[in-house]
């Protein structure tokens, strides 16, 4: 297992090489500069501006400089929120995306896989083409068109929870929809991928045999069918939180919550090129984190594959 891990983390490194380098040069091919405005600004000032970030070298050596920054955990200023690191920006918004996002995901996996289980059992009935009907409309219908919906009728209309914000950070109530915005999609996802497994599981010799055998139908579920049946949505889940990730930086804007998201929209309106291009890197080495868990978990779920 450790040398399965230590091979995978040393393939993220051209991956996490091959973004950065894409993602450096296309922010710098987009029109206009981080210092760009309605308002002229003399020339005097641009040069002094262009050459106290670094702007006025040439390209290759820009990106020369902004990697040995980057080697070394140093994103570099952000243009344009004045006094403050890139770093310090990401880890200050970082935690209330953890909160949405972890959440998120923990939601559908709970919610989605305990109704696709529900739909399984009964197949072709009443309630399987309630869920599945369920789970079409949350697939169908993106979160940043959700979120509005959820924020005009619980926040608007019935006014029983807030339209946005985040409060302290401690306050239940500012997350519930955002929340909900960002997971519905990962449990119609969830329900629609295990209920198909669980259906397929159910069917198997060894399910037949654990229920000939008298085990009750909740043992047979639990202790047999939900292991196999999960298989299908541990792998779903490296797309999963790439999906939840992306999705935040919606709902984060959307809803006006201090997270990453937030920062990269705000990033890539202004062309502040560190602040978008660190929020990339960071997003990215999320991402392949969450890939590495859900290859390690899927190995735990099932004895038979062995990681070489």
């Amino acid at each position: 297992m450790l040398s399965f891990v230590s091979k995978r983390v040393l393939g993220a490194i051209p991956t996490l090489f091959a973004i950065l380098t894409i993602a450096f040069f296309m922010i710098r091919l987009a029109p206009g500069g981080p210092f760009s405005s309605e308002r002229a600004v003399p020339p005097e000032i641009q040069a002094n501006l262009d050459r106290v970030y670094h702007l006025d070298q040439p390209l290759m050596l820009q990106y020369w400089h902004y990697l040995e920054g980057v080697l070394v955990g140093d994103f570099g200023p952000s243009f344009s929120y004045k006094n403050s690191s890139v770093t310090e920006l990401i880890w200050g918004g970082f935690p209330a995306s953890m909160q949405l996002g972890f959440t998120a995901v923990f939601l559908a996996i709970l919610i989605g896989s305990a109704l696709g289980t529900l739909a399984a059992l009964r197949q072709n009935r009443t309630t399987d083409y309630a869920v599945m009907a369920g789970a079409m409309t949350g697939i169908t219908i993106p979160n940043f068109v959700m979120a509005p919906l959820l924020t005009l009728v619980f926040g608007v209309y019935l006014r029983v929870l807030p339209a946005g914000g985040w409060g302290d950070g401690y306050q239940i109530q500012y997350k519930i929809l955002p929340i909900v915005a960002l997971a519905l999609p990962q449990i119609a996802y969830v329900a629609r991928l295990t209920r198909g497994s669980m259906i397929e599981v159910l069917r198997s010799n060894y399910i037949r045999t654990a229920r000939a055998k008298g085990l009750s139908e909740w043992l047979t579920i639990t202790r047999h069918a939900a292991r196999a049946a999960l298989l299908p949505v541990v792998s779903y889940l490296g797309p999963a939180s790439a999906g939840v990730i992306t999705g935040s930086v919606v709902i984060e804007k959307i809803f006006s919550i201090p997270g990453i998201g937030r920062y990269f929209i705000q990033g890539a309106l202004n062309r502040d090129y560190t602040l978008v291009m660190g929020v990339v890197i960071f997003y990215a080495v999320l991402i392949i984190a969450f890939n590495l868990i859900v290859d390690v978990l899927y190995g735990v779920l099932d004895p038979k594959l062995s990681h070489r």
